[in-house]
């Protein structure tokens, strides 16, 4: 359990917070965006990278509550800077417009954080005619990446600053479907399992790490890619469970880590200099972690990028 607070070879442990792993690190140079910005773990992280004086985007599905969110941050942290944009995973059309948004405006991209999802959603498809689970917490962050993926090299030439895509994970990944990833069911409302299904998503995000990760080292480009798991937390991510929601939060004080504590580790693999030229690996409280053989199964990597990319591509 986290509260035991044993600490990794890093130095730090399940109870350690995001300032804490960040204490003493200058990010004022650096540019980020967060996807899932407005609320829980994003939330926290665009708090914890703007007092390090990192300049964050905030991509969020609601402007508004964005906006609200740097307004609160700003009032604790005046000299931030933070700039709110609409994106919505669950649509490519919007994750497009994102994109050509963002490249457009000429700002840097050094750290690009894929921390937004949606967690055991009942059957449901996407803007795009996909399971939800898969396109939003996969699919989408996979375009996402893939289109702002030269502004970062770009970045990472003109700045001679390692540029570093840190993509959430969890250890559902372990309770995937048993094939893994089903590539001939994806859309299969029969055989759906709303766990299985966000398992299933979450083993993607490592597998898409692992297979970036190994592309850019190819190229020999200056940027890491890392999946983690934050910890069991309390957010707002179980609300299509309403039983399961308010259990976890009667007894989740006790057994689960908080927001602070499960921002840690997305924020210690995006700043830390312990991590420097790190890539393709699996972090768990700020510390390297192993995930399971599916996961690092290469040849399971290279059919979910090609698959992934037939969806993505315009037809």
């Amino acid at each position: 359990m986290w509260f035991i607070g044993w600490k990794g070879a890093s130095g730090f442990s399940a109870s350690s917070t995001a300032e804490q792993v960040t204490q003493g690190i200058d990010g004022t140079v650096l540019t980020a965006i967060v996807t899932g910005a407005s609320s829980g773990l994003g939330l926290e992280t665009t708090r914890v990278l703007a007092l390090r004086g990192v300049h964050v985007v905030m991509a969020v599905r609601n402007v508004d509550s964005g906006k609200n969110v740097k307004e609160t941050i700003l009032k604790e942290t005046p000299s931030a800077k933070i700039d709110v944009m609409e994106l919505d995973l669950s649509s490519m059309a919007s994750v497009r417009k994102f994109a050509a948004d963002f490249n457009s405006s000429g700002l840097p991209l050094n750290i690009l954080i894929n921390n937004a999802g949606v967690m055991a959603t009942p059957f449901m498809l996407s803007q795009d005619n996909i399971e939800l689970q898969f396109a939003t917490n996969h699919l989408g962050h996979f375009l996402l990446t893939n289109l702002l993926l030269e502004t970062m090299k770009k970045t990472v030439r003109e700045c001679n600053h390692e540029g570093r895509i840190v993509i959430l994970s969890s250890e559902a990944h372990r309770f995937a479907y048993r094939e893994g990833i089903r590539f001939d069911m994806i859309n299969d409302e029969s055989g759906y399992s709303s766990y299985f299904a966000y398992g299933q998503s979450k083993l993607a995000n490592i597998l898409h790490a692992n297979e970036l990760a190994r592309r850019l080292k190819e190229e020999g480009v200056e940027i890491t890619v890392n999946s983690l798991h934050p910890g069991s937390i309390i957010t707002n991510i179980l609300r299509h469970h309403g039983y399961v929601n308010a259990v976890a939060n009667m007894v989740g004080k006790y057994f689960l880590k908080n927001v602070q504590q499960g921002a840690a580790t997305q924020c210690y693999v995006a700043l830390h200099p312990q991590v420097k030229g790190i890539s393709g690996e699996y972090f768990m409280d700020s510390n390297k972690a192993d995930p399971t053989s599916l996961a690092k199964d290469s040849e399971l990597a290279k059919k979910l990028w090609e698959f992934s990319l037939s969806l993505t591509n315009p037809k």
